[in-house]
């Protein structure tokens, strides 16, 4: 199987299974996983996350829970197909960005890494540009509603607003949040609120 094949066949369980990670989790023991660019993908398995944000463990146990999770809403996506592969996609960069700062682990900056790296990897596939632009879009702003919502430093709403639909990067960070060990559902739908409030548009419900 070529490297496009491979994608086209993780897609297609992307888009139709209710949970997809079944069959990602036996297609990440094939000899594929170990090919370029799914090694991309591979090297989530070995990176460590902060118990006190992630206590589900390694990157790629949240990422199967954030796929799952995007699974039961991707009828409500207006790009099914970019709305499922940002949830494979959308901490690629952490394997990368992760370092071990005063005992604690830290993962700064993953989205702007992670950009850049779901870009190659769908490049890679010889993915079309409309999709790579959305997939990059919800990779590069999927910390927004964090920041937004904390009022930090690095909220970036305009910028944010030119490049993905707002609606879309709130139900996709619902995903997000909720594929996580410690998921609080009305805390997080609460949270959502906040950010469109922020960002002048209609409420999630």
């Amino acid at each position: 199987m070529n490297p496009e094949e491979f994608f086209q066949e993780i897609e297609n369980h992307l888009l139709l299974d209710e949970k997809p990670s079944e069959y990602l989790e036996r297609a990440g023991e094939s000899e594929m996983f170990c090919r370029y660019p799914f090694e991309m993908l591979s090297r989530m398995k070995e990176t460590k996350q902060s118990p006190q944000y992630h206590p589900e463990g390694s990157v790629w146990i949240h990422t199967m829970m954030v796929v799952d999770t995007a699974a039961k809403y991707r009828t409500r996506s207006s790009a099914p197909r970019a709305f499922m592969w940002a949830a494979l996609l959308h901490d690629i960069g952490k394997p990368a960005a992760t370092q071990y700062r005063k005992g604690r682990i830290t993962s700064y900056n993953h989205n702007l890494v992670g950009e850049k790296l779901a870009r190659e990897f769908l490049e890679a596939v010889q993915a079309e540009k409309m999709l790579i632009e959305k997939v990059c879009g919800l990779v590069r702003y999927h910390m927004q509603i964090l920041f937004v919502t904390k009022g930090g430093k690095h909220a970036q709403l305009k910028e944010m607003k030119r490049r993905v639909d707002i609606r879309e990067a709130a139900l996709f960070g619902f995903c997000d949040r909720m594929g996580r060990g410690n998921a609080d559902v009305k805390r997080e739908k609460e949270n959502i609120k906040n950010f469109l409030r922020a960002c002048g548009t209609t409420e999630f419900q």
